[in-house]
């Protein structure tokens, strides 16, 4: 899924785009008004998250054109905390508002909410999942290569099913661990390593689309 996070700060930008990754989002970034617009009518985001003080367009101005053009969800993400400024938001459309300093945890979980409420359905909630001769079934718990039944640990078919969920994205290591892992793992990055090599064996001739991005993580590759 993909998050839109405008903000002149670049360090606001930066901790969003962390903390955005761990939890599985594609996140993208624009430094005003004007470009969020941009960015959202050539791309489709599950949730687009504004600062209110920008340069070139403000962020209560982008709200509104924004919502003219998709019905998006909208966080508003702000030092101010009047609460005119709350309810002139709210008015806007805007589907929750978090004041700043904030917790990037926080942040995410209100994401996760206001996606939800939206109707949006993540990739995440898939009964099955399949690409070339890879079929994975959530619910019976079965993979199967080219038609044949293979046997996966649990972690390893954890992540098979993370790698399908997000194609194409490169992952570090650390987001393999805090999703596959849990948070309050304390493992290493060999851990996902060696995991990994488990599970392209298995996956036999299918094994070469986990990439491995050099000082970066790794990448499932669909074309």
């Amino acid at each position: 899924m993909k998050l839109l996070i405008a903000d002149d700060e670049i360090k606001i930008r930066e901790v969003i785009r962390e903390y955005g990754k761990l939890y599985g989002y594609e996140v993208f970034e624009a430094s005003d008004g004007e470009e969020a617009i941009h960015m959202v009518e050539k791309n489709d985001f599950s949730c687009v998250i504004l600062d209110i003080m920008m340069p070139n367009l403000d962020g209560y101005t982008a709200c509104k054109n924004i919502k003219k053009i998709k019905n998006v969800p909208v966080i508003i993400l702000s030092a101010r905390q009047d609460e005119e400024d709350k309810l002139y938001a709210f008015d806007l459309g805007i589907d929750d508002y978090v004041t700043k300093p904030f917790s990037p945890k926080e942040l995410m979980a209100r994401v996760k909410v206001v996606i939800e409420r939206s109707g949006l359905k993540s990739n995440k909630e898939k009964d099955s999942y399949s690409y070339q001769g890879i079929s994975l079934d959530v619910a019976a718990h079965v993979v199967t290569v080219d038609g044949q039944l293979i046997h996966l640990t649990n972690k390893e078919f954890d992540l098979l099913k993370y790698f399908l969920q997000n194609p194409n994205i490169v992952i570090s290591r650390n987001t393999l661990l805090e999703n596959i892992w849990g948070y309050d793992f304390y493992g290493v990055d060999r851990t996902v390593d060696t995991h990994i090599k488990m599970l392209r064996k298995n996956l036999g001739p299918y094994g070469a689309l986990i990439k491995t991005i050099r000082g970066e993580g790794y990448k499932f590759d669909q074309v």
